[in-house]
C-alpha cells in the first residue's frame, strides 16, 4: 500500500527539479538580457549657426554745460533737433527715434568744503535713442556721427546707458532645425563609438536638450549673432 505513494513522491520531486531548473535558466537568461540592455553610451551633438540681428537699439548721449538754465534747455532742444534731422536724412525713420528727459545737475548744490567753484553751474545730458530693424543703415550712420561733433555737439559714452544692443528675435523659427541637427550629430557620434567598440547601436534611453545661447560672433561684429545648442543623448548598446 505504500508503493504508490512512494512513486508519486518521486515523480513530484522530479517535476520540482525540472521546474526549478527551467526557472533558473529563464531567470539567468533574463538577467543576461537585462545586463545587455544596461550597456549605454552618452553622446553630445552640437548645432551652431550665425544669424544677423533683427533689431538695433542705439542710445546717443550728448552733454552740454552753462550758467543760464533757460539757455541750456534751448541748447539741448537745438542739439536734439540736429541729431533727429541728421538721422532722418541718413535713412532712419522718424518713428524709430525717441528721446529721454534731460538730466540736469546743479553743481552749486553739490559743493562741499573748500572745493573750487565750477566754471559752469549746470551740466545736462540727453539721450536720443534709435530703435530700428534697419541694421545696415544704422551701422552706417554710426560711422558718420563725427560730422555732428564738428557742429559743437559733445557726444559721451562708455557707460551702461549708452551701450548699443543688437537683438535676435527669430529663435523660435530656427529652434526645430537646430534641435534636429544636434540630435543627428549626436547619433553620428554614437554610431561611430558603437562601430569602434564592435557593438550595435540600440534605441534611445534618454535625451536632454540643452539651453539655447545667443552671443555676438566677435567684438567687431556684435550685429552677427552666434546661436548655439547642445543635445545630450543616451543610447543602448548591444553585441
Amino acid at each position: 500500500m505504500t508503493y504508490p505513494n512512494k512513486s508519486n513522491a518521486i515523480v513530484l520531486g522530479i517535476c520540482l527539479i525540472i521546474g526549478l531548473s527551467s526557472l533558473g535558466y529563464l531567470l539567468g537568461d533574463a538577467a543576461i538580457r537585462y545586463k545587455e540592455y544596461e550597456r549605454t553610451v552618452t553622446v553630445k551633438g552640437l548645432s551652431e549657426r550665425e544669424y544677423k540681428a533683427d533689431i538695433v537699439i542705439w542710445p546717443i548721449q550728448f552733454t552740454t554745460a552753462g550758467n543760464d538754465l533757460e539757455a541750456m534747455y534751448k541748447s539741448i532742444d537745438a542739439s536734439t533737433e540736429k541729431i533727429k534731422s541728421y538721422l532722418i536724412s541718413e535713412g532712419v525713420d522718424a518713428s524709430e527715434i525717441s528721446y529721454s528727459s534731460p538730466a540736469i545737475i546743479d553743481k552749486s548744490a553739490q559743493q562741499y568744503g573748500n572745493q573750487a567753484k565750477a566754471e559752469f553751474r549746470y551740466t545736462a545730458s540727453q539721450i536720443v535713442t534709435v530703435y530700428s530693424e534697419k541694421i545696415d543703415t544704422v551701422r552706417s550712420v554710426m560711422n558718420k556721427m563725427s560730422s555732428l561733433g564738428k557742429q559743437g555737439i559733445v557726444f559721451t559714452g562708455g557707460n551702461y546707458q549708452t551701450q548699443i544692443e543688437y537683438i535676435f528675435m527669430r529663435l523660435n523659427e530656427v529652434k526645430p532645425e537646430m534641435i534636429e541637427e544636434a540630435t543627428r550629430k549626436a547619433r553620428e557620434v554614437a554610431q561611430k563609438f558603437a562601430s569602434d567598440s564592435k557593438s550595435a547601436l540600440g534605441k534611445i534611453k534618454s535625451a536632454y536638450q540643452g539651453q539655447f545661447s545667443i552671443s555676438a560672433r566677435d567684438n567687431n561684429n556684435p550685429h552677427i549673432k552666434k546661436v548655439r545648442v547642445v543635445s545630450t543623448v543616451v543610447y543602448y548598446l548591444s553585441d
